[in-house]
Order: C-alpha cells, then sequence, then structure tokens
C-alpha cells in the first residue's frame, strides 16, 4: 500500500546537567517520528558509563512504560528513530549502538548510509572486530573505536577519511554529546540552545517541539562537541561541494522545519506554484494527496486560480500497528490509508497533486478510488521529477528495475496508472523552489548523476548476507 520513498532516520541529542533528559530526547524523537517508524532508542550518559534502552516501533510504544525512561539516568542523552536503510528491520538492529565500557563506552546513532559498508566491514573483522549487527552504524562505530587518536575527535576525524558516503551521527560519551556531518551534508542536522543545555537534532522541528532555540546547522565535514566548556566546531574533513538530498525539500523533512533558512512548507508551495505554470490544465478542483503534498497542492491552486479542497483523507494510524491487515483488507489496499469525499469529488475535474511516484504501485489505487468517488476527470501532477534511479545515501527507494520512470515514458504511466493526464515538475522547476543553486543538491535519483562513485545494485541486507554465509 506504501509507494512513497522511505525515510531515512532520526538523530536527536542533548546535553543539559541538571535536567530530565531522556524526557526531553523522547519528546525530541516524538518530533522526529515521521522519519523512522520501526525501531527507537534513547542512551544517556552519566558520567562514568552509558546506559541504553530500545525497542521495534514508535518511540509512544518503546518507552510507554515511564520506569524505562526512569533508568536512564544521567546529564546527557542521544536518541534514534530507525527506518532500515542498511540491514533489516529487527531489534538487533535498532539504535543507539554502545561499543566499550565504563568510561572507554560510547554510544552511536546514525543518519544516513555508507556506500562501502562492505569494504570496510571485512577490513575491521580482519583486524579482529565482531560484529552484532548488519548495519552500516556498527561499521561507523567500530571505525571510530579502532582509529588512533589522542581523543575522540581525532578518532573520528580518522574515521571520516575513510568513510564514503552520507552520515548524520549523534555520539554520546559519558562525558561528552558530539555531532558529526558528513562533507557533502546529504542528511540534515542543526544544533539548538535550550536552558541549561545544548541540542542537535535532524531537524527544526525537534527544536520548536521541546522549546529550545535554533542556532545552526552543523556544517559539512564539521565535528561539534559539546561538553562542560561548551560547544566547539572543528573541521573533520573538509567539504569539496555540498550535496544535500533535494527530496529532504520534497518529502522528508517536516513542513515546519527550516532548512537553509527556507521553511519547507513554503519551498513546496513554490514548487505546486512552478507545477501550475509549467503543466497548465482545465479543471474544478484542486486536491493534494495528504499530508505530504499538502503545501503544493495549495500553491499550485493559488497559481492556477482553482479551488482547493481536501478530496481525500489520511488514516494517520493504519502503519502504526502490528496487526497486519487480513486478505479482504489487503484487497481494498489503498482504501485502508486514504478515504475519498464523494460529494466534493464528484463530477468534477480534479487535479491531484502528489510529492512522487516511485514504483507505480499504489498511484492507479489512488486514481481507481478518485473514478469511483465521481470524479470526471483525473489530472495527476508530481513536484518533482521522474525518479529513475535508487538512492544509495539513506533513502529505501528501490531498485532501478522496481522504478516505473526507469522502464516506462511519461505517456506510458499516464496510461498505467489510469490519470486523464499526468505531469512532473522539470528540475529546473524544483530548482527555481527551494531557491538555492543546483550544485548544492544531490539530484541523482532524477539525473543518475551521483556525487560519489556506487555500485549500481547495492543490497541493502547486505551485511546480513556475509553474516549468514
Amino acid at each position: 500500500m506504501n509507494d512513497e520513498p522511505r525515510e531515512s532516520c532520526g538523530i536527536f541529542g542533548i546535553y543539559a546537567p541538571g535536567e530530565d533528559v531522556a524526557r526531553i530526547t523522547f519528546f525530541g524523537l516524538h518530533a522526529l517520528q515521521h522519519r523512522g517508524q520501526e525501531s527507537a532508542g534513547i542512551a544517556s550518559a552519566t558520567g562514568d558509563d552509558i546506559l541504553v534502552q530500545t525497542g521495534m516501533g514508535l518511540v509512544s510504544q518503546v518507552f510507554g512504560d515511564e520506569a524505562r525512561l526512569a533508568q536512564l539516568r544521567g546529564n546527557t542523552a542521544i536518541g534514534h528513530n530507525r527506518y532500515s536503510t542498511t540491514g533489516s528491520s529487527r531489534i538487533g538492529n535498532a539504535q543507539p549502538i554502545v561499543l566499550g565500557r565504563g568510561r572507554s563506552a560510547f554510544a552511536l546513532g546514525h543518519n544516513g548510509n555508507l556506500v562501502n559498508a562492505q569494504t570496510l566491514r571485512a577490513a575491521l573483522i580482519e583486524e579482529g572486530h565482531s560484529f552484532e549487527t548488519a548495519t552500516d552504524s556498527e561499521v561507523i562505530a567500530h571505525l571510530i573505536a579502532s582509529s588512533f587518536g589522542h581523543d575522540i575527535v581525532e578518532r573520528i576525524r580518522r574515521a571520516m577519511a575513510r568513510m564514503h558516503g552520507a552520515y548524520s551521527l549523534v555520539i554520546l560519551t559519558p562525558e561528552q554529546l558530539l555531532g558529526v556531518r558528513d562533507p557533502f551534508g546529504v542528511r540534515p542536522l542543526c544544533l539548538g540552545l535550550l536552558d541549561g543545555g545544548w541540542v542537535l537534532a535532524s531537524e527544526s522541528c525537534a527544536l520548536d517541539n521541546i522549546g529550545a532555540r535554533f542556532l545552526r546547522e552543523v556544517e559539512p565535514g564539521e565535528i561539534v562537541v559539546i561538553d562542560e566548556k561548551g560547544v566547539h566546531g572543528h573541521v573533520g574533513q573538509r567539504s569539496e561541494r555540498e550535496a544535500m538530498c533535494i527530496f529532504e525539500y520534497i518529502y522528508f523533512a517536516r513542513p515546519d522545519s527550516v532548512i537553509r533558512g527556507r521553511l519547507l512548507h513554503l519551498a513546496r508551495q513554490a514548487m505546486g506554484a512552478n507545477l501550475a505554470q509549467e503543466h497548465v490544465v482545465d479543471a474544478d478542483l484542486v486536491i493534494a494527496v495528504p499530508d505530504s503534498a499538502t503545501a503544493a497542492g495549495i500553491g499550485y491552486a493559488r497559481q492556477a486560480g482553482i479551488p482547493f479542497s481536501e478530496g481525500l483523507l489520511k488514516n494517520r494510524y493504519v502503519h502504526r500497528t502490528f496487526i497486519q491487515p487480513d486478505q479482504r483488507l489487503r484487497d481494498a489496499g489503498v482504501q485502508l490509508k486514504y478515504n475519498p469525499l464523494p460529494e466534493i469529488l464528484r463530477n468534477q475535474r480534479v487535479v491531484v497533486v502528489d510529492d512522487s511516484i516511485v514504483r507505480g504501485t499504489t498511484t492507479p489505487r489512488v486514481v481507481n478510488l478518485l473514478r469511483r468517488a465521481g470524479a470526471a476527470e483525473i489530472h495527476l501532477r508530481i513536484c518533482a521529477p521522474p525518479i529513475r534511479y535508487p538512492c544509495f545515501f539513506g533513502v529505501d527507494m528501490a531498485t532501478r528495475r522496481e522504478l516505473i520512470a526507469a522502464r516506462k515514458s511519461v505517456e506510458e504511466i499516464r496510461s498505467y496508472i489510469g490519470a486523464d493526464s499526468l505531469g512532473y515538475l522539470s528540475l529546473e522547476g524544483l530548482i527555481d523552489a527551494v531557491n538555492l543553486p543546483k550544485d548544492s543538491f544531490c539530484t541523482a535519483c532524477f539525473t543518475g548523476e551521483y556525487p560519489i562513485p556506487v555500485q549500481l545494485e547495492l543490497d541493502k541486507l547486505a551485511l546480513e548476507k556475509v553474516e549468514s554465509i
């Protein structure tokens, strides 16, 4: 039922002596829940050791019992919401990952994906390291632990020189909180100020949720150290060019987050407006596929001078349970997730704005749902270019042979999904909407031009397959 690009992960960290850091981390993760719903975890530092609690499911499910939070004492904590991009969805792969014991221990939470994880893991095993998970995040942890250096900053710097791919990290030692971002800045990470402490988070919406004030983004290639002496930034690896994932603007980040000074709700409205200019159509009504395309739908309607209305209502809890639907409900398919409003749609020529088409499995069902609700015409408008190439930097998007736009033309896709017309936003229109230089983004899923050389058929379960040999 889900044909969207799957979120990466959400990471959070706090240094706040005297505060209930585990509880604050819980609410920070709650704001980042959209980035990963498979598992959640929190680690805290006591000054002498690191404590950790992880579990499968949403953060509210994992920490529904306050006793679990109460066990996480200390002045510093990190948290993680996971969607699996390397390694399967199982408790053994949940984060934060903890290595070592006592004052030499550290915990790590990772958002992103290394493209050379298999090579690094093989080298570390040869050096005598043993692995308990099948994730590239544990590879990063062992790489840091095995690197030479007089302090953890130097060890991280040496590890970064060997890591290729996307990584935003929060790292917890018994006395410090650290934030790390890869030199391309593929995944977001920001720094905030809370009364009596400091906060790191994937998105600024998590700062808002706990009453923290946004200060700045962690720079690509930067290592931020937070301890009793304050905040200190270090160059971990020099950034030659930025390549933030443009899907953070299209879909992943919450619309109330700010990235590079731009409120994403306004950026998405601009995408919709540009889409209306590029693909004009006579219609009576504009609706959006909720919730990620709502802002773009509003922008399209304003630019086109066509009324905007809700036409689909979303059941926000259908994927928030471990109880699987029976065959009859599976056959109902997309109607478990969306419910149409026939009184709004009947006999109307409808523009339907959505954020993307990946495999093309859900979109035909949405079109059919709207037809059954009485829509006279359905004109589908997508506020991203056709996705023709997979992502290897922390997004589970599909293999290339599964991507419908890699196999079919726009007209063939239109015919397949059953719409009366289909229009995609051009790459130029997308870049204009985000209002930043094209070469500051990774747009490889549209163009095939990756900022880092990649193996075009990387497998998210590759490390588990190595384990089973």
